[in-house]
């Protein structure tokens, strides 16, 4: 067999050296165009849900949060692996689907078995799922600390600050702020006060839902035009809550800040 190879190459020179030319232009063209990565993709689709939960423990983001959503994604179309980690207030998933699966398919299975499981998780929680990145997922930490500034200062310049502009930054796909105190209006109800008032919880309650937002009156024609009226009902400043109506005594409206203490706090 090597004999014959030898002796088909020495009779025919000129179609061995135009073989030998044409695999060195494919071989090069193939090594000119061949896509280099310092970090290849070699892992299988993944897509990432982050769960916010603020104010709970790793413990209780674990078994009240990630537990439902990873016991609903197990045994999914397509899902291979399903890992968590659970921190201060943060939960994620990850799930891993197989070889080839498209990304998009993915995130609709996932998103669709997260939907069946929302009713279970504790009430505020909403699962997110995160950007089409790199496999690396986090890659980088950032800890803010300062001596003359509060800790919900220092949430308020992460949140509304410094994750815009990593979010400008090329490259960076989601940023997440963690830790520190993020501020809410809060009206703390005395009860002594609201029983005496004859009010009770779920109509304080239901008086803020209301009040809170903007509303439309129709339109006013003046000269052939029509201008829309507009009640801006919207709560701006601690004053504005405290000077809600939620109930009526004796014909007199009753204000928030008769049966509670209107203030800022971390939630």
């Amino acid at each position: 067999m090597l004999d014959r190879i030898i002796r088909f190459s020495l009779t025919n020179r000129l179609i061995v050296l135009a073989g030998a030319v044409l695999l060195l232009i494919g071989g090069t063209y193939t090594a000119v165009h061949l896509p280099v990565d310092v970090l290849p993709d070699l892992n299988r689709p993944r897509v990432t849900i982050f769960l916010e939960a603020a104010g709970m423990a790793p413990e209780e983001v674990e078994a009240l949060v990630v537990l439902p959503v990873e016991t609903a994604l197990n045994g999914a179309s397509g899902v291979e692996a399903v890992r968590s980690n659970a921190t201060i207030g943060l939960g994620m998933v990850f799930v891993e689907f197989g070889y080839g699966t498209d990304i998009y398919q993915a995130r609709q299975i996932v998103n669709e078995k997260v939907q069946t499981i929302r009713e279970q998780l504790p009430p505020g929680i909403s699962p997110v799922l995160g950007p089409i990145s790199s496999i690396m997922g986090q890659i980088l930490l950032v800890g803010l600390s300062a001596d003359t500034t509060s800790q919900a200062d220092l949430r308020t310049i992460a949140d509304y600050t410094i994750r815009r502009r990593l979010l400008s930054v090329p490259g960076v796909a989601q940023v997440i702020p963690i830790g520190g105190e993020v501020l809410q209006y809060q009206a703390l109800i005395s009860l002594p006060k609201l029983n005496a008032a004859g009010l009770s919880i779920n109509a304080v309650e239901e008086a803020l839902r209301n009040a809170n937002r903007n509303t439309t009156g129709n339109f006013f024609s003046r000269n052939g035009s029509e201008i829309l009226i507009r009640n801006l009902g919207r709560l701006k400043t601690l004053e504005d809550l405290g000077n809600v109506v939620v109930g009526y005594r004796d014909n007199t409206p009753i204000l928030l800040s008769q049966v509670a203490e209107v203030r800022f706090g971390a939630r």
